[in-house]
C-alpha cells in the first residue's frame, strides 16, 4: 500500500508572521499584459515565516544550517497529536508513550512546548518535533525550549 502524504505547509503570503519578522512580499518584475515577453515575479521573505525548519544554527552558532540537514529527518512516518495550551512534562511523556517508536511528532492545535516537555522530547529519540504555532516554545522566551531540542538534534 502506498504511503499517504499530507501537505502541512502554510500559504506563505497569508500565514501569521512571528512578531518582529518582516512579512513576505511579492513584486512583479515582468508582465506579458504590459508587453513583456514573459511573466516574472520576485518575492522576499524571512526564513522564519510560514512553514519552516528551525535548524540547529537558529540558536547554536556552531550548529548545522538547514541545507546541512538530511531530508530523511523530514520525510517518513509521523504521529499527529492534538493539544491545546502548554505542553507539560507529563503531557510530553504521554505523547511519547502513544507515539511508540514513531520518530516524528507533530502537535496540532494552539500548543506551546514548555522547557520540561522539550527535555522529555529531546531524550525520547525523536528526530523531528513540529507544531502549528510560529514558535515551538513560548514567544516571550523561546530560547530554553529551542536549546533543549536543537542540542539533541531534534
Amino acid at each position: 500500500m502506498p504511503m499517504k502524504i499530507y501537505d502541512i505547509s502554510q500559504e506563505v503570503f497569508s500565514c501569521a508572521v512571528y512578531p518582529g519578522d518582516p512579512a513576505p512580499q511579492s513584486r512583479r518584475l515582468s508582465a506579458m499584459e504590459a508587453g513583456d515577453l514573459y511573466n516574472l515575479t520576485a518575492f522576499s521573505m524571512c526564513a522564519h515565516n510560514g512553514t519552516h525548519v528551525d535548524a540547529p544554527f537558529h540558536f547554536l552558532s556552531d550548529g548545522k544550517t538547514v541545507e546541512q540537514l538530511g531530508l530523511e529527518v523530514f520525510v517518513g512516518t509521523c504521529r499527529v497529536i492534538r493539544h491545546e495550551g502548554d505542553v507539560t512534562e507529563a503531557d510530553a511523556q504521554r505523547m511519547i508513550a502513544v507515539s511508540g517508536s514513531v520518530p516524528r511528532l507533530l502537535i496540532a492545535g494552539a500548543a506551546t512546548v514548555t522547557e520540561d516537555a522539550a527535555k522529555v522530547f529531546a531524550r525520547s529519540g525523536l528526530c523531528l518535533l513540529g507544531n502549528e504555532g510560529q514558535s515551538v516554545g513560548p514567544e516571550d522566551a523561546p530560547m530554553a525550549v529551542h536549546l533543549a531540542l536543537l542540542k539533541r538534534g531534534v
